[in-house]
């Protein structure tokens, strides 16, 4: 058993260190985007990452209750390109 969560950490630790680059990357692309709707995509992505890193987190503490915080995270995250998405569409119309 124990050798079952030792494999575990260290797969969930290289998820930690993938998803810290994934993160890195998108964040370049947030600084550098050349038009508001690629940083509006990079935070999207940015969002997305931390509700996978929470989720990771989440398996490596063994606490469930940081998967209720990555649900929160994600739907706020959806909200937040609803609201995005309209204000493109009512800005164009205008």
């Amino acid at each position: 058993m124990s050798e079952t969560l030792a494999f575990l950490d260290i797969v969930a630790s290289g998820c930690l260190a993938v998803l810290a680059i994934a993160l890195a990357i998108t964040f370049a692309r947030l600084v550098r985007g050349p038009t508001l709707s690629d940083r509006v995509v990079a935070l999207e992505l940015i969002s997305t990452i931390f509700v996978g890193v929470v989720a990771v987190w989440a398996i490596l503490s063994r606490q469930t209750i940081y998967l209720d915080v990555g649900i929160v995270l994600a739907l706020v995250s959806f909200l937040s390109a609803v609201a995005f998405a309209r204000f493109m569409v009512l800005g164009r119309s205008r």
